[in-house]
């Protein structure tokens, strides 16, 4: 909380959605709280909505009937009629998240991403379910996007949490400024923490940004005895190769022993998320068919497993 003139201005993060009863972002059952904002654009993101610090507008060509009801409500103009009575869609305007198209477009064609929420807000959903949490084991997973884009609010909302005696995880890409990632680790009771590829420059390649910044944080993390849970996003003919995956190993090697090491997860490649890309106007930028196969995936978990080291296979 801050304070402005005597009154108490409380701290909003901006989020795209809330997810309650998930199992397998952390332990028992989960509320996911996802941020709006990322510092990388991997091809296969499966939230393209996530991106942008911004709101933007999610819009279902195939489902719009052109009856122009979005275009006199939207304030700066993203929407209007062509000379053939076709509604189109300004993407060099910023949308400036009002809903007013949303609620007057009549076929749900339209959808506003990105909204306010105080911390109060969020606290008063999680709460909803803290029986669940109680019974499971569960808590509160802070998702994206990138957490850390917003560590103030971040931080706040964990810090909440803790008081209140609510478990809480971070889904982190480890892409942000060390303070920043410390500052809500004071909160966190559990990183699960992605490691998308172990070559820096082919990490450049597919997700726009080098990993040296998060190959540091995380040892940061693992050495200030943080809980860390790895994830590693399997893309074929990308990260899935044993070669790939001995460099994975070699470089936890050093931390495998550590009590606040939590293991391994590995998160196939699936297509959720894809339709996002054309709402947004966007094309889908992962080329070719990077599914693996449950062989594919047996193979790949035997490899680790043979270094010692605990491995599971998330499968949605």
């Amino acid at each position: 909380m801050n304070s402005a003139g005597g009154a108490m201005i409380e701290r909003k993060a901006l989020i795209f959605n809330i997810q309650k009863y998930n199992m397998y972002d952390g332990p028992g059952v989960r509320t996911i709280i996802f941020f709006k904002g990322c510092p990388l654009r991997c091809k296969w993101c499966s939230n393209p909505e996530s991106q942008s610090r911004g709101y933007q507008l999610l819009y279902k060509k195939d489902v719009c009937v052109h009856c122009g009801a979005c275009v006199p409500v939207c304030p700066v103009g993203i929407h209007s009629m062509s000379a053939l009575k076709r509604h189109e869609l300004s993407r060099d305007i910023a949308c400036i998240g009002c809903g007013r198209c949303e609620e007057a477009c009549t076929v749900s064609a339209l959808s506003v991403v990105g909204e306010q929420k105080t911390i109060s807000e969020l606290m008063d959903i999680i709460e909803e379910d803290r029986p669940f949490y109680e019974v499971s084991g569960g808590g509160v997973t802070l998702g994206g996007g990138e957490v850390l884009m917003q560590p103030e609010a971040a931080a706040n909302l964990l810090m909440v949490c803790r008081q209140r005696g609510i478990h809480t995880a971070i889904e982190t890409c480890g892409y942000a400024k060390s303070e920043n990632l410390m500052k809500v680790a004071e909160f966190t009771d559990l990183f699960l923490f992605d490691l998308k590829h172990m070559d820096s420059v082919r990490h450049y390649e597919l997700t726009g940004v080098r990993n040296e910044t998060i190959l540091s944080n995380l040892i940061m993390l693992l050495e200030n005895r943080h809980n860390v849970m790895i994830r590693v996003p399997l893309l074929k003919n990308f990260n899935d190769s044993e070669a790939e995956i001995d460099a994975l190993l070699t470089f936890l090697a050093p931390f495998r022993d550590y009590k606040n090491f939590k293991g391994i997860d590995l998160l196939p490649y699936h297509k959720l998320g894809v339709n996002k890309y054309s709402q947004l106007g966007r094309d889908y930028p992962m080329e070719g068919k990077p599914d693996l196969s449950d062989d594919d995936l047996d193979l790949i978990e035997k490899w680790i497993k043979e270094k010692d080291f605990p491995v599971s296979v998330i499968r949605h």
